[in-house]
Protein backbone atom coordinates (compact mmCIF):
# COMPACT_ATOMS: atom_id res chain seq x y z
CA UNK A 1 0.00 0.00 0.00
CA UNK A 2 1.08 3.51 -0.65
CA UNK A 3 0.18 6.78 1.11
CA UNK A 4 1.27 10.20 0.99
CA UNK A 5 1.52 12.71 3.99
CA UNK A 6 1.25 16.24 3.59
CA UNK A 7 2.44 17.29 7.21
CA UNK A 8 1.86 20.93 8.42
CA UNK A 9 3.03 23.21 11.47
CA UNK A 10 6.31 24.10 12.57
CA UNK A 11 7.80 21.07 10.72
CA UNK A 12 10.74 22.50 8.55
CA UNK A 13 14.33 23.56 10.50
CA UNK A 14 13.72 21.56 13.18
CA UNK A 15 14.53 18.11 11.83
CA UNK A 16 11.39 16.52 10.66
CA UNK A 17 12.93 14.86 8.05
CA UNK A 18 15.16 12.77 9.65
CA UNK A 19 13.02 11.88 12.63
CA UNK A 20 10.56 10.44 9.50
CA UNK A 21 13.85 8.66 8.01
CA UNK A 22 14.47 6.89 11.44
CA UNK A 23 10.57 6.36 12.39
CA UNK A 24 10.11 4.73 8.27
CA UNK A 25 12.88 2.41 9.38
CA UNK A 26 11.29 1.34 12.58
CA UNK A 27 8.39 0.21 10.75
CA UNK A 28 9.92 -1.28 7.56
CA UNK A 29 8.53 1.91 5.71
CA UNK A 30 9.52 2.91 1.84
CA UNK A 31 9.57 5.84 -0.09
CA UNK A 32 10.72 9.29 0.41
CA UNK A 33 10.52 12.79 2.62
CA UNK A 34 11.28 16.08 1.42
CA UNK A 35 10.01 19.53 2.27
CA UNK A 36 7.68 21.51 -0.01
CA UNK A 37 7.65 24.68 -0.70
CA UNK A 38 4.67 25.93 1.21
CA UNK A 39 6.49 25.17 4.67
CA UNK A 40 4.90 21.66 5.21
CA UNK A 41 6.75 18.35 4.69
CA UNK A 42 5.90 15.68 1.89
CA UNK A 43 5.79 11.68 2.71
CA UNK A 44 5.45 9.49 0.33
CA UNK A 45 5.04 5.96 2.21
CA UNK A 46 5.03 2.19 0.71
CA UNK A 47 4.38 -0.51 3.06
CA UNK A 48 1.61 -2.52 5.24
CA UNK A 49 -1.65 -1.00 6.37
CA UNK A 50 -0.64 -1.71 9.87
CA UNK A 51 2.82 -0.58 9.45
CA UNK A 52 1.56 2.66 8.08
CA UNK A 53 -0.96 3.43 10.93
CA UNK A 54 2.03 3.14 13.26
CA UNK A 55 3.82 5.54 11.17
CA UNK A 56 1.07 7.80 10.44
CA UNK A 57 0.66 8.07 14.26
CA UNK A 58 3.98 8.81 15.11
CA UNK A 59 4.33 10.73 12.45
CA UNK A 60 1.30 13.03 13.52
CA UNK A 61 3.70 13.38 16.62
CA UNK A 62 7.01 14.44 15.47
CA UNK A 63 10.17 14.93 17.03
CA UNK A 64 10.31 17.59 20.42
CA UNK A 65 11.59 20.40 17.96
CA UNK A 66 8.17 20.32 15.81
CA UNK A 67 4.48 21.31 16.41
CA UNK A 68 2.64 19.13 14.17
CA UNK A 69 -0.83 20.88 13.37
CA UNK A 70 -2.28 18.67 10.66
CA UNK A 71 -1.29 15.28 9.08
CA UNK A 72 -3.04 15.00 5.77
CA UNK A 73 -3.65 11.60 4.81
CA UNK A 74 -4.44 9.96 1.04
CA UNK A 75 -3.91 6.46 -0.88
CA UNK A 76 -1.69 6.60 -3.71
CA UNK A 77 -1.30 4.06 -6.54
CA UNK A 78 1.30 1.28 -5.63
CA UNK A 79 4.80 2.31 -5.81
CA UNK A 80 7.99 0.35 -5.07
CA UNK A 81 10.94 1.50 -3.64
CA UNK A 82 13.99 0.13 -2.10
CA UNK A 83 14.50 1.76 1.15
CA UNK A 84 13.56 5.17 2.23
CA UNK A 85 15.79 8.41 1.32
CA UNK A 86 15.40 11.60 2.77
CA UNK A 87 15.66 14.26 0.22
CA UNK A 88 16.59 18.33 0.30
Amino acid sequence: MTRRFLVSGRVQGVGFRWFAGRIAEAFDIRGWVRNADDGSVEILACGTPENLRSFKEQIEIGPTSARVDRVEDEERPEERFDGFIVKR
